[in-house]
């Protein structure tokens, strides 16, 4: 499971994500905007391959990376620009949510598991001898 320490990477990164896409439109306005849309990207990604040497698993970190950019897009977009954000529109946020709370659920299971079978059997709950090399003895 990733340390805290990684989701404040992780948010930072949503964060630069969410100013470089907001900058885009202001940009076609005021050029001198488009180096805020570039460190924004480009700092996003160095976080983002930061948060994975920091542990946490591609899906996980790429899913909630995009899903929350893209709500707090939609979200900030509707209350800075007045842009729409429809009832349809909020349901598949709340869709998207949905999904990478499973996809986080699931790669917490499957470190679990991983983490059982790496395990000696002598020291799992179930209380299974590890026999291994135990039969000519």
């Amino acid at each position: 499971m990733p340390r805290t320490g990684t989701w404040a990477v992780l948010a930072l990164t949503i964060a630069l994500e969410v100013t470089a896409t907001l900058s885009l439109d202001a940009a076609q306005r005021h050029p001198w905007l488009y180096v805020i849309v570039v460190v924004g990207y480009v700092g996003s990604f160095v976080l983002l391959s930061q948060v994975l040497r920091m542990g946490m698993p591609l899906g996980v970190a790429y899913g909630i990376w995009g899903a929350t950019g893209v709500a707090l897009t939609a979200v900030l977009a509707w209350a800075l620009f007045g842009d729409p954000l429809t009832p349809t529109m909020l349901a598949g946020i709340g869709l998207v949510a949905a999904g990478v709370l499973l996809v986080e659920l699931g790669s917490q299971q499957a470190a679990r598991r991983a983490a059982a079978s790496a395990m000696p059997l002598s020291d799992r709950a179930d209380g299974a001898a590890d026999t291994v090399g135990e039969a000519g003895a």
